[in-house]
């Protein structure tokens, strides 16, 4: 990590929480990177390590089979620039066999799908997902925050880019690198701004993506908060044909492109983003006589991601229309059983 003259010897890429001392002559840094665990030191100004203070330890989670993350680096679309991210393998994968490819996306702007990069033994339901069957990735598209501010400006004005020309060019390189990935059973899912990005994927790439799952989207920006639109999108602005720019970003009026499996949910009660975001990609499907699948959770504001009930949802829909399997009825996650 660089700041102002000062440079930590460290993992690369991995994140840093400091607390400087008192005296300011000294600061603890604590660091980890997805797949080393936390690291707690004293450092002098100069950034060298002056005594180490502890080290996390995860015997515990490597005795029972837990397994990190891979960090990747693909090209982005224009085939130069470096987009960093993780996947997630099954922990017995076999390489002679071809897995199903599942993209997690979040497109930002104010964040990417890895999120936080510090140590976690749990990141959300991707390995879980990975153990069914699936490869699982996560990728940084440009537009995301913490790199160049031409990075994240890359599609300033056309949130309908959501990264997806970056993720479809990052599958595609690590299906060539890696013989194991079928390309041709990609799936998508996210929630909120990863909800708008996995309907939006499904309608401007029907032929790539052939399942997805989207949560709780912010589907039309002229339905939602005018922060986040405007800071994003612009001010809206008329066109000559009586529309807006706001208008070709809007994912109901693309949902006609759907060919794949798509299931919608949406919290009844959402203050985030309100359930009508939802229900107009609905509408707009049902006018084009398109099949889909809804799920309408009451009295749910927006972080219902995360339910039980969601998560088995979730893996049902991959294993059923992607890997092509029968998902065990009714799962409980979590239930206890009886040896």
């Amino acid at each position: 990590m660089d700041g102002k003259g000062l440079t930590l010897l460290t993992p690369e890429n991995a994140d840093h929480e400091i607390a400087l001392a008192p005296s300011g002559q000294y600061f603890i840094d604590a660091y980890s990177t997805p797949e080393v665990p936390t690291v707690t030191v004293v450092r002098d100004l100069n950034g060298k390590s002056v005594v180490r203070l502890e080290t996390a330890d995860i015997t515990g989670l490597r005795a029972i089979g837990w397994k990190p993350p891979m960090p990747i680096t693909v090209k982005a679309r224009d085939g130069k620039t470096d987009l960093y991210g993780l996947m997630y393998v099954p922990t017995n994968l076999d390489r002679a066999k071809k897995y199903p490819i599942v993209n997690h996306i979040y497109p930002g702007p104010q964040t990417g799908s890895v999120g936080g990069r510090s140590f976690s033994p749990a990141r959300g339901d991707a390995q879980a997902l990975a153990e069914l069957g699936f490869i699982v990735v996560e990728i940084d598209g440009m537009g995301t925050p913490w790199r160049s501010k031409s990075f994240h400006d890359a599609y300033f004005g056309r949130m309908g880019d959501n990264t997806l020309p970056d993720q479809v060019a990052g599958m595609k390189e690590l299906a060539r690198r890696y013989p194991w990935i079928d390309l041709n059973r990609a799936g998508i899912y996210g929630h909120s701004g990863g909800g708008f990005a996995a309907a939006d994927a499904m309608f401007r790439y029907p032929d790539f993506f052939k399942v997805g799952i989207s949560e709780a989207g912010n589907h039309d920006q002229r339905e939602y908060e005018d922060d986040w639109g405007e800071r994003y999108q612009g001010l809206l602005a008329r066109t000559q044909d009586s529309s807006d720019n706001y208008a070709p970003e809007a994912n109901q009026l693309l949902a006609k492109n759907l060919k794949g499996k798509l299931l919608l949910a949406h919290g009844t009660m959402d203050d985030n983003v309100p359930p009508y975001n939802t229900l107009l990609v609905v509408n707009e499907l049902i006018k084009a006589n398109k099949d889909f699948d809804l799920i309408l959770l009451p009295n749910r504001t927006h972080g219902f991601g995360n339910e039980p009930y969601m998560i088995r949802r979730r893996w049902d829909y991959f294993v059923k229309n992607l890997l092509g399997a029968e998902p065990p009825k009714e799962f409980q996650i979590g239930e206890r059983r009886a040896r």
